[in-house]
């Protein structure tokens, strides 16, 4: 049986200011409504008698994962949870020996969370390539077709065919210089490296022995520890730390002699930067692709997203790109946002926060818009979805004020507990065990004020919790 294996690790840095760690962009609608991610999920639940997909994913992402997958309807195979990120060969050795264990016949098809693939009859074609060439024993890599010379990508180089649309591969070439990658164009016997890959779960894990048994050890040994938390599976985080961090290209792919390519032109973009995004965005006529409130005078070939916050007005300008988010804006030249990880690499120097979270943060429970902060303050806009709960807490350092704005919160506080309704506030002291709960079937909006000597996030001692954080 085919078994989907979504990849959802990446932190997404070059489309920062929207992606960040905390919300990196696989989980963000960059096109259309949906996600990266569920778009990925429903693209690979139309495959003919594909399985509900296996996630491996950080523990950071777990809810964000089992969220999304509930909001499309669709079933899950498991959401693995990498304790530490090691890249790809080890995070698909956990994955494949998930799937060995519920079916040794296993056939697992790849895929980042993060990619486009707007051709998807293309796509299906492909897969049943594969799927072909993996009953006869090859690790299968999908090679896209390049219709113009791009440097951003890996490149593979196809050798003997072994079917109509099947070749092994002759070599993987690092990413090339531009005179390099027009030559590959004009040879047309190259394909970029998609990052997407399909073969039988047992085939893997034999190569991995042969090439890479530091990594399998290490997966077998984190899976044997694994434990069921929730929807979730927690694999053992010592045992899985000590294992070697490569990619299945270094691991396996480059070394083994069965791997094959399956080239294929499916509209495909791993939209690794706000170019690439421009450029597979639709358009009007003078190039230029705008999200939110956006007002222009002779501008051409841009992309603007404003923020829900405010307008952005743009006069005379090209070949831009402006992200605006309600605490950081980007402003760059469309030929160098390559570059916007250097931006990020700063801000991580400085020990600053725009790079991990967003002003409003998603929860389990629902979510929290940082509104306004001071020295020794600061106030927030929480929101609990119906029949949530925060966990049962204290804090050291600081006490908090709760006013309802709307919706009726459970409250309590110490040893009362009591409905808050709108329009009404309590005070909940400095350490004092508290909790916040919606037994409602609408949301509860309030605003929190905290004062004292510390506000950080990590000033919650957490006695209960339903999502298995205490």
């Amino acid at each position: 049986m085919l078994h989907p294996v979504i990849l959802s690790g990446g932190s997404g840095s070059r489309l920062w200011p929207l992606s960040r760690q905390n919300l990196p962009k696989q989980f963000l609608a960059l096109i259309g409504e949906l996600s990266l991610f569920q778009e990925t999920v429903r693209r690979a639940e139309a495959l003919p008698g594909a399985q509900p997909p296996v996630t491996v994913c950080s523990e950071e992402h777990r809810f964000m994962v089992g969220e999304q997958l509930q909001a499309i309807g669709v079933g899950n195979g498991g959401i693995l949870l990498e304790p530490v990120a090691r890249n790809t060969a080890p995070a698909i050795a956990l994955a494949a020996l998930h799937l060995v264990a519920k079916d040794p016949q296993a056939t697992m098809l790849v895929m980042p969370a993060d990619h486009l693939i707007e051709n998807e009859a293309a796509f299906r074609d492909a897969v049943a390539h594969a799927a072909s060439l993996a009953t006869e024993g090859w690790l299968v890599a999908f090679g896209i077709r390049p219709d113009y010379a791009e440097t951003g990508y890996g490149y593979i180089l196809r050798g003997q065919a072994l079917s109509d649309d099947g070749f092994r591969i002759e070599k993987f070439v690092e990413k090339p210089e531009l005179a390099t990658a027009e030559r590959y164009l004009a040879e047309g016997t190259y394909a970029w490296n998609s990052g997407m890959f399909l073969f039988q779960a047992q085939r893997y894990l034999d190569e991995l022995s042969r090439h890479a048994p530091a990594i399998l050890a290490a997966a077998r040994e984190a899976y044997a520890q694994a434990q069921t938390d929730l929807d979730f599976v927690r694999v053992g985080k010592d045992a899985f730390a000590v294992g070697p961090s490569d990619s299945i290209d270094y691991a396996v792919m480059e070394k083994t002699d069965r791997a094959a390519v399956v080239p294929v032109s499916c509209g495909w973009s791993d939209i690794g930067s706000w170019s690439s995004l421009w450029a597979v965005a639709e358009r009007d006529a003078d190039g230029n692709r705008y999200e939110g409130d956006v007002i222009s005078v002779d501008t051409r070939d841009s992309l603007v997203r404003a923020s829900e916050r405010r307008m952005i007005a743009t006069i005379g300008v090209e070949d831009l790109v402006i992200v605006d988010t309600p605490d950081a804006t980007l402003v760059a030249r469309k030929d160098r946002v390559q570059d916007v990880k250097t931006i990020v690499d700063k801000l991580k120097a400085a020990g600053r926060q725009e790079h991990l979270f967003h002003r409003k943060v998603y929860r389990p429970w629902g979510s929290y818009d940082s509104i306004d902060m001071g020295e020794r303050f600061q106030v927030k806009r929480i929101v609990v979805k119906p029949g949530a709960a925060l966990s049962l807490q204290k804090h050291h350092k600081r006490a908090e004020h709760w006013i309802v704005v709307s919706g009726v919160a459970e409250v309590t506080c110490d040893d009362k507990v009591f409905d808050l309704h709108e329009n009404e506030s309590t005070y909940i002291p400095l350490g004092s065990v508290h909790r916040l709960r919606n037994r409602g079937t609408e949301p509860v909006e309030l605003i929190e004020v905290q004062s004292g000597s510390y506000l950080g996030e990590d000033d919650i001692v957490r006695l209960e919790d339903v999502y298995g954080r205490s």
